[in-house]
């Protein structure tokens, strides 16, 4: 990752948090921590963070209310060949007409890039997937009510009474935070509720996560991994990650990312 891009991801983790650690930015960015200090030291030195012990803090702190999880923007660019390379997959499991369910996140987002022409019937609860996809695709969009969340881009009510429950579909697509034995993980509360209710409407459940979340947890499980139907993931995925899912009567699909490298000048990918 070049320098731009990590000073990009540092000035939008402090925005975040109060204080952001040099071993968080190092597992975002995939840098050395001798890197992340540099960067650091460089950024404070510019006046635009101020380095403090162990990491860095923003100059202007944060609003309260923000979801927990990292922003949007924070994430779009971490593992983006490996995120693609899933949409990808998961695009070939949809057909013309169908009725799909596209939870927000940025490795879900990936998936407007190679569902434009397909005519679906979609609903997200992600205002950069609506935007994107009313914008540059055939598809009919529908979105949940609730509060739009600028940071994680997502659309969220603490209420039933929110459309959801007048849509139906054949899948769903989600991402995570982490993926482990106990299940699908996620970051914050309002999030998980406004998943599970997604949940309700689709006969299938499909994880679309990079292999690093296999390495990761959170607080709090969106649901026991039995009651996912496919995950779809990169082919660094470790034997005994594979194990685990196939243990759990979960079907597996794996992407290549280097055959979707391959593909990247194809004028099919926006």
């Amino acid at each position: 990752m070049h320098e731009r891009e990590r000073h990009r991801i540092i000035l939008s983790a402090v925005q975040e948090k109060p204080v952001v650690t040099i071993q968080d930015i190092s597992e975002l960015t995939e840098a050395s921590e001798a890197t992340i200090r540099r960067d650091i030291a460089a950024l404070h030195v510019q006046g635009k963070i101020r380095r403090v012990r162990g990491g860095a803090e923003s100059i202007h702190p944060p609003q309260l209310g923000n979801l927990a999880g990292r922003p949007f923007r924070v994430s779009e660019g971490v593992n983006i060949d490996k995120k693609r390379a899933i949409a990808r997959k998961a695009a070939e499991l949809c057909g013309p007409g169908d009725a799909i369910i596209i939870n927000g996140g940025t490795t879900t987002f990936q998936l407007v890039h190679y569902i434009s022409a397909y005519r679906l019937q979609v609903m997200t609860n992600s205002f950069a997937i609506a935007e994107h996809l009313v914008k540059h695709s055939k598809n009919t969009v529908t979105v949940p009510g609730g509060a739009i969340y600028r940071e994680q881009s997502l659309i969220l009510s603490p209420f039933d009474n929110d459309t959801t429950r007048n849509f139906y579909a054949r899948r769903m697509f989600v991402g995570a935070q982490g993926v482990g034995p106990l299940g699908i993980m996620e970051a914050d509360a309002l999030v998980i509720q406004s998943e599970q209710k997604l949940m309700r409407q689709a006969d299938e459940l499909v994880v679309m996560v990079d292999s690093s979340k296999f390495r990761q947890r959170s607080s709090l499980i969106l649901c026991p991994l039995e009651q996912v139907t496919t995950i779809i993931t990169d082919d660094s995925v470790s034997a005994e990650t594979v194990r685990m899912i196939e243990d759990a009567g979960v079907s597996l699909i794996i992407a290549s990312v280097t055959a979707q490298a391959e593909r990247e000048d194809s004028p099919s990918v926006a």
